[in-house]
């Protein structure tokens, strides 16, 4: 199956600046992430950027590099300007892979593809894994997601969903026994074509208020089929505790 990936990666960052060229392991975490999509098997890889900072390192290790506005408020209106200069038709496959993973498994980028091939309803596909742990089910910065009986999501949310009446009631130490709690991993496979009615649709309240933008592609009617990964992805990087710990994972490969 084709599929493209675009990494879209940005200079600016409020907690690490210059995050996406720093070093680990002897390469810089771009680099990284660049491999990890390669190894997933896509036909084209590219990064999106509006830096030529960006630009110059990446291309010094072999990457194609696709330049973008400075004005973007996000990864996936970066992704769709790059969808339109790279010429890509409306039905081609594009794996949107964050420029802050750098321990992304190449499996689930090309899982997250061939899901949406599978599922010709969804206008995008996107995968999640079991929650095991309470403190995970009720931390805000894990996103959570439920489905229906054919994967399709019904709602993400930083909230725990669902909200067991009973077992939560006497305490939150422990996830109950009869239901299954979902996280959502930040992975997105869109068609080509969608990406272009995404952003133009504004931002949505649900999507502002839970500051997640996949409500937006619910708001508006659209389905989003969910998979279980395969494989679990490592941490990603936001902080210099962050780059220090996928530093020691990367380091003992």
């Amino acid at each position: 199956m084709k599929f493209d990936v675009i990494i879209p990666a940005r200079y600016a960052s409020t907690r690490l600046p210059g995050k996406a060229l720093r070093d680990i392991a002897g390469k810089s975490m771009l680099e990284h992430v660049h491999q990890r999509a390669q190894e997933s098997g896509a036909s084209r890889v590219v990064i999106a950027t509006d830096d030529e900072r960006i630009a110059l390192a990446a291309r010094a290790f072999g990457a194609e590099v696709c330049m973008t506005s400075s004005g973007h408020l996000s990864g996936t209106e970066r992704l769709a300007e790059a969808t339109v200069k790279l010429d890509m038709s409306d039905e081609e496959i594009v794996v949107n892979v964050q420029g802050d993973e750098p321990l992304i498994p190449p499996a689930i980028i090309a899982q997250a593809a061939r899901n949406l091939a599978a599922h010709p309803q969804a206008s995008v596909a996107t995968l999640c894994e079991l929650i095991t742990e309470a403190d995970d089910l009720f931390d805000p910065n894990v996103c959570k997601v439920v489905v229906d009986n054919e994967g399709y999501a019904l709602y993400f949310s930083r909230a725990p969903i669902p909200w067991h009446r009973q077992a939560f009631a006497s305490g939150r130490q422990h996830l109950p026994d009869d239901t299954q709690h979902f996280r959502h991993i930040g992975l997105y496979a869109y068609r080509a074509g969608f990406l272009k009615q995404y952003t133009a649709w504004p931002a949505t309240v649900l999507e502002q208020t839970e500051a997640l933008e996949q409500l937006r592609v619910l708001w508006h009617g659209h389905r989003i089929h969910i998979d279980l990964a395969l494989e679990t992805p490592g941490p990603g990087v936001d902080t210099e505790y962050d780059l220090a710990r996928v530093e020691r994972l990367l380091s003992s490969r």
